[in-house]
């Protein structure tokens, strides 16, 4: 039985993670923590001599997706729910600029719904490299405790059976290759969620324009884009527009 078989639909949380620098440009970090950012960008370029402004810009364009030098601004999730015999796709996103009340939302919603890794699963694209290792870095960031399903630490892969990542499934093994969401959706015919912005826009939007609804609204087009790629995955009808509701 292929992996995406093995749970019931309505004992899964889609899930979708938007992450912006902590701060809104280069100069505004401490001393401590513009000296590390440059080493850091020297070290992934390979160029100990690397140029002040390059280095600047770089983190606005790309400090967001460390977590040491980053911040969630927003967890949108999808929850499949029967009506009628017919699904239907509840999302609802924690946002805002306090990192630590974003995350507290969204670990109450796991403590209270979705405690026990052995019943229920979390499912994103990429969840196992970048949204849970993350939010679970996050987390011990705002000294707030783990949540049983993200209580993964020193794990084997085995052991995180209930962590449900489509990039994963998708490869079948294959090692060699990301293979985005959006690549995804044209090739299983859904449309695709960059439709508005990009992961690239995130920043700017968060820290020059401060609309959160936009990066909101955007997050929970990647958790439609999930859930319809499983549903793919398991060989069964895309959602419509009027199979999914937003909770605000």
């Amino acid at each position: 039985m292929a992996v995406w078989d093995n749970y019931d639909l309505s004992n899964i949380l889609f899930l979708d993670v938007e992450t912006a620098p902590i701060a809104p440009s280069y100069d505004e970090l401490s001393d401590d923590l513009q000296e590390l950012w440059a080493h850091k960008v020297r070290s992934l370029r390979r160029q100990p001599d690397l140029e002040e402004e390059i280095i600047a810009n770089d983190f606005e364009q790309r400090a967001g997706i460390y977590a040491e030098f980053g911040k969630i601004i927003c967890i949108s999730v999808g929850i499949l729910r029967s009506v009628n015999g017919e699904p239907r796709l509840r999302l609802k996103s924690f946002y805002g600029h306090t990192e630590a009340s974003v995350l507290q939302e969204f670990c109450e919603l796991l403590d209270q719904k979705f405690a026990d890794p052995a019943r229920f699963a979390l499912c994103g694209h990429n969840i196992r490299e970048f949204d849970v290792p993350y939010i679970c870095r996050r987390l011990l960031v705002n000294q707030l405790p783990l949540p049983r399903l993200l209580d993964i630490a020193g794990q084997k892969p085995w052991e995180t059976k209930h962590l449900l990542d489509t990039m994963e499934m998708w490869k079948f093994g294959d090692i060699k290759s990301f293979t985005s969401l959006r690549l995804l959706a044209a090739v299983f015919g859904f449309p695709s969620p960059k439709d508005d912005m990009d992961g690239s826009d995130v920043s700017s939007v968060y820290w020059q324009d401060r609309d959160l609804e936009r990066i909101a609204t955007y997050c929970e087009k990647d958790v439609v884009a999930t859930v319809q790629l499983f549903l793919r995955f398991r060989r069964q009808p895309l959602l419509n527009s009027e199979q999914i509701e937003v909770v605000r």
